[in-house]
């Protein structure tokens, strides 16, 4: 069976080689990431989103599509993108117990001091080092 990551998605964007050849190998074939992988180069989104539309078709059709219709050559290396998550987020979800749309919500309009007000609120303590060196408490007046 190919591996997805080091066989077939190459094979569709560099080499051109089909790895795909039997059923066994169709099962290794995930469109949803095919299509995730291919969406960040500029010149495969359209081919991707054809793929999405037409979500039904079966694996080994996605992938002589993709594999017939994208260009070969080395593509420069782009990191998926990951979503950010807010530092306060956490904060506001365990003081007023809201779920992550309502503590985004919240986040609008609360200010810095009222964020600080709650995180103070919140500090459980504890021996932390950066916390002690913050304080002006030494390593040598330990």
């Amino acid at each position: 069976m190919p591996d997805l990551f080091k066989e077939i998605i190459p094979s569709i964007m560099v080499n051109k080689r089909n790895c795909i050849v039997s059923e066994a190998d169709e099962k290794s074939y995930v469109p949803f990431v095919v299509n995730k992988a291919l969406s960040f180069h500029f010149d495969c989104v359209m081919r991707a989103n054809e793929m999405n539309m037409n979500y039904g078709v079966d694996a080994k059709l996605q992938y002589s599509y993709m594999l017939n219709t994208v260009r070969g050559y080395k593509r420069p290396f782009v990191a998926w993108y990951k979503r950010k998550t807010e530092e306060n987020i956490e904060l506001v979800k365990e003081y007023y117990g809201y779920s992550n749309t309502k503590a985004k919500e919240a986040l609008r309009i609360l200010s810095e001091a009222q964020l600080s007000e709650i995180k103070n609120l919140l500090n459980k303590g504890g021996n932390n080092d950066t916390q002690l060196e913050r304080s002006g408490v030494g390593k040598a007046s330990r």
